[in-house]
């Protein structure tokens, strides 16, 4: 009963980026019917499984969806997902518009058949520009966009990916709000669109809005960047046992850690004493810091910047974040059965609705698990079926016998 019940979505993406928004979409409460192709999701193959094409990836970015492979180059294969878009109401796909539309799925195609789709496409760059066809991926575009290069700025002046697929993940929740938002209007004029959401441009906005800096202005005040992002010791302070993550940022919180840590000739260093005087030393201010958390233990750190309401975080691993007493306590990281991969960690949605709570409507499905139920809902007959079957145009259900 989530907020996009009654909204039916045609997913044909792959990979992260696209599987990613349409998981939320479903998780929301939409019908996702996942198009794969014949061999499946390439993440199906990602990670240590349980069995073949069941791996972690897959199992985390394909819940609340159904699974019907077609093979797209062949005519019936055409035909059958035209059937399923005449009634659907969102097309996603993360392929450039120029293979689309050599399957002849364009927009141009499918808005004829139903003028109320919203077709959103997840691709690398806009469509007005010298980058239209080139392919892209989440590597690239951290690239492109700055970020390897600020993660050497802030770091040891190694350019670097962060290890996340942070653009996918980006770009995929941008689409989300974009589709959502093109509801609205198709509920108010009765009419679906286009909507692209390109990688670079995305991205590109998501850096520079804190990065611009000086930049902004014409001509340029200084080369950008944000100096408090950038200094080197803005990272997890080590302590005398480990490591904690600590932000002492407006004026309350700093004079609670002089107090707290009987610095009086912080509080009337000029450098420390005001916003205006750490924002212009911030690389003084974190060098200090991180000199300061070295002299007690991480326990003997929470427990005094606690008290003192200083904003303080553990800094997990990945095994460590599974036993954080909040994420405990909200449930965030549930155990359930799933039908063939036996018990699974899940995660749950993090939004929350006072009306219409969204929860995942099922787990990641197996190959082609709703083939025939999806093909049956858009009108096709058993005979029908069974010659997609047999032509090569769909599978049969996992673990039917082919013969």
């Amino acid at each position: 009963m989530g907020p996009l019940e009654g909204i039916k979505v045609i997913d044909m993406t792959t990979v992260l980026m696209g599987p990613y928004a349409t998981q939320m979409l479903g998780d929301y409460g939409a019908d996702v019917v996942k198009i794969e192709a014949l061999e499946g999701d390439v993440t199906r193959q990602i990670g240590p499984t349980r069995h073949p094409g069941m791996g972690p990836v897959f199992l985390n970015t394909n819940r609340s969806k159904r699974s019907l492979c077609l093979d797209l180059k062949k005519p019936a294969g055409r035909d059958a997902v035209l059937r399923l878009i005449k009634t659907a109401d969102v097309l996603v796909y993360n392929v450039r518009p120029q293979a689309m539309a050599r399957l002849q799925l364009g927009y141009d195609v499918v808005s004829k058949l139903n003028p109320r789709l919203i077709y959103a496409g997840v691709f690398g760059f806009g469509q007005d520009g010298p980058y239209a066809a080139k392919p892209a991926y989440d590597d690239l575009i951290q690239g492109g966009s700055a970020l390897a290069h600020l993660m050497a700025v802030g770091g040891d002046d190694t350019p670097r990916y962060v290890p996340n697929a942070l653009v996918d993940r980006i770009v995929g929740l941008t689409a989300v709000g974009a589709i959502c938002a093109s509801l609205v209007h198709r509920d108010r004029t009765g009419r679906g669109q286009r909507v692209d959401i390109p990688m670079f441009e995305t991205m590109a906005g998501f850096i520079m809005g804190d990065h611009m800096g000086g930049l902004t202005y014409e001509p340029p005040l200084d080369r950008g960047g944000y100096a408090r992002h950038l200094s080197r010791d803005r990272r997890p302070y080590k302590t005398s046992d480990g490591y904690i993550c600590v932000i002492v940022y407006n004026d309350k919180q700093w004079n609670a850690f002089f107090e707290a840590t009987g610095r009086d000739d912080l509080r009337n260093d000029p450098k420390f004493a005001t916003f205006a005087g750490r924002a212009a030393h911030i690389d003084t201010v974190y060098a200090e810091l991180s000199r300061i958390f070295q002299t007690r233990t991480t326990a003997e750190w929470t427990e005094l910047l606690v008290k003192a309401d200083v904003p303080v975080m553990p800094m997990h691993n990945l095994e460590s974040i599974l036993q954080d007493p909040h994420l405990v306590a909200t449930k965030f990281f549930p155990v359930v059965d799933h039908p063939t991969e036996g018990r699974i960690r899940n995660m749950k949605v993090s939004a929350t609705w006072s009306d219409t709570a969204a929860e995942p409507v099922r787990l990641a499905p197996r190959l082609n698990e709703h083939g025939a139920e999806i093909l049956r809902e858009a009108g096709f007959s058993a005979d029908e079926i069974a010659t997609l079957v047999r032509d090569g145009v769909t599978g049969t259900a996992p673990g039917a016998n082919k013969d």
